[in-house]
């Protein structure tokens, strides 16, 4: 299951963003994330799909 949920740092280096950008992704909802206690956690399929839709909406 630990594999299945990312932390920041790891969507960082896997969206090869900064830290602002990645929190700036999750403020706007475009990436979804759930709150465990004071962590945040990316669940692995909300960063698959975000990177399906900004790669159909490039497409266009």
């Amino acid at each position: 299951m630990s594999e299945d949920l990312l932390t920041v740092p790891q969507v960082m280096a896997r969206l090869q963003l900064g830290r602002s950008a990645v929190y700036d992704l999750l403020r706007s909802r475009q990436l979804a994330s759930i709150t465990l206690g004071r962590a945040r956690r990316i669940p692995a399929h909300a960063l698959n799909d975000f990177i399906r839709t900004r790669l159909e909406q490039d497409a266009v």
